[in-house]
């Protein structure tokens, strides 16, 4: 046994030795390369010097350019875009239409959402649900339907080869959606569910409030579904919905992918071309744009949450639009204000340590007021000093002008912000299609551009003291008044409470 473990040992030390001058030999051949490269490769540190942050330099950004796009209408009205982009075998497409819920009949809040969903969920005359859902996932493909507040959309995904048979299902949802009754109604179970959870978290409480003082609580922008409206909606209330807005005078269609525009075009008139145009819907009165006005032209409120242990503040008025001569200067505004390195984090939130989230945005919409909203979240004891904080902040953008550093630094941050929204082609083409349903021009990315790189300190404090307005702000806070220290009373006015009470 003791000849077997000497044995053992005695290999075990030569190979350690046989190991020992493999490596020396090795290293013997490899270090003379490993130094020659070493003497070759210059100094990292000698060839590039650390710059500090403020004083690196960067390309200037690439020009924003349109891809090469087809347009074209068909006889019954439906206008149509085509892209192709062959570096991937894969085709989307979406479809707009002049719909929205700001429509809607007012005792049926909620029917355009329904609707938009059912259109899809509920399948279609030729094909069930399931068997809509099957096809679909077979390929690897999807078609989806929904309705906002200002339009109606469609969309697919498919691969290249199956373009023709998920073009057709997609062509089948927007045109002959069947409604069924069980999709329909569970539909509208899940949204009893959403009203019955609607208070559970605050940030969305004070979105809900703040829209409603802003706009008004009756106002499309800012009303909700209630049980009430929700059971006034029925299955016929939907077909008649889709009935008297889906046809192809009331359409934009985008599609974008590997295709050849020719045989694309075929595919549109084979699916859409004999599709009947609905007259009514070239009246440009048919659905005149809701009128809005401030409800609340300012003050203070609460909602009392007392389970809370801090506070939700939201601070703002009436906006404006996208079309506003100074829409740019705003932008850069926000910029100013915002992000780490605005203003508002610098201050309220870095310096005074008042704010989890502090923000304040100029938010324009397409063809109706937007908002002026600033906010954030913080302790329900720093309430009234943050609400302070960010008023000082307001007013001091109004009076005082940006410097030199902080207008160079907002106008690059809105520049490089924006080049990304036209990082792909269908980008590019979703917003093509936004400018013409809204009515802007083709160039209004251009004009936009050239407009923030002209835009001074001067220009922003004209903007400033043009759009915001602080004699006009709405102060909504979501949180616990007890534990609210001071109270919020101290601003200048008691709150005024809101009941946000579910109705049966």
């Amino acid at each position: 046994m003791r000849k077997v473990w000497m044995t053992a040992l005695q290999s075990n030390w030569r190979l350690g030795l046989r190991s020992k001058w493999l490596r020396r030999l090795a290293w013997g051949a490899i270090a003379p390369l490993l130094l020659l490269g070493l003497w070759l490769t210059p100094d990292p540190v000698r060839a590039a010097p650390a710059v500090p942050y403020d004083q690196l330099t960067f390309p200037p950004l690439p020009p924003v350019q349109l891809p090469e796009y087809t347009q074209f209408q068909l006889d019954n009205g439906l206008m149509v875009y085509l892209v192709e982009d062959h570096e991937l075998p894969l085709v989307s497409g979406t479809a707009i239409f002049r719909v929205g819920s700001r429509w809607e009949p007012a005792d049926k809040v909620g029917l355009s959402g329904i609707t938009g969903e059912v259109m899809r969920s509920g399948g279609t005359l030729q094909h069930s649900p399931d068997d809509l859902n099957a096809l679909l996932e077979s390929r690897a493909a999807y078609v989806e339907t929904g309705i906002s507040n200002a339009s109606g959309n469609a969309s697919f995904y498919s691969l290249s080869e199956d373009l023709p048979e998920v073009f057709g299902l997609f062509a089948e949802v927007i045109r002959q959606p069947a409604f069924a009754p069980d999709k329909f109604a569970l539909v509208k179970n899940q949204r009893r569910g959403f009203i019955a959870r609607r208070n559970d978290d605050p940030d969305d409480i004070a979105r809900r409030e703040f829209f409603k003082l802003i706009y008004g609580p009756q106002s499309p922008y800012a009303r909700t579904t209630e049980y009430a409206t929700l059971d006034r909606i029925q299955r016929e209330d939907a077909i008649a919905y889709h009935r008297t807005y889906f046809h192809p005078n009331n359409m934009l269609l985008g599609i974008v992918g590997d295709f050849d525009s020719a045989e694309m075009r075929s595919l549109i008139e084979a699916q859409f071309g004999d599709w009947e145009r609905n007259p009514a819907l070239d009246n440009s009165d048919l659905n005149p744009l809701p009128a809005v006005a401030q409800a609340q032209p300012g003050g203070i409120f609460l909602v009392d949450r007392p389970q809370l242990t801090q506070s939700s503040v939201l601070i703002g008025h009436l906006g404006g639009k996208l079309s506003d001569p100074d829409y740019a200067p705003m932008t850069v505004l926000n910029d100013v204000l915002n992000g780490f390195g605005g203003r508002l984090v610098n201050e309220v939130r870095s310096r005074q340590g008042l704010a989890y989230v502090v923000y304040a945005y100029w938010s324009p919409q397409f063809d109706y007021p937007g908002v002026f909203v600033g906010g954030g979240q913080t302790r329900s004891d720093a309430t009234v000093p943050f609400i302070q904080a960010l008023k000082t902040e307001i007013e001091r953008v109004r009076t005082t002008p940006v410097s030199d550093d902080e207008l160079q630094q907002a106008k690059d941050s809105a520049l490089n912000a924006f080049v990304f929204n036209f990082e792909t082609p269908g980008q590019t083409l979703s917003r093509l299609m936004r400018y013409e349903y809204y009515g802007y021009p083709k160039d209004f990315i251009f004009q936009y551009q050239r407009q923030v790189e002209a835009t001074t300190a001067e220009d922003i404090l004209r903007a400033a003291q043009t759009y915001l307005q602080p004699d006009k702000l709405v102060t909504l806070v979501v949180g616990n008044a007890a534990a609210i220290q001071p109270p919020l009373s101290t601003l200048g006015s008691s709150p005024q409470p809101i009941d946000i009470t579910i109705p049966e």
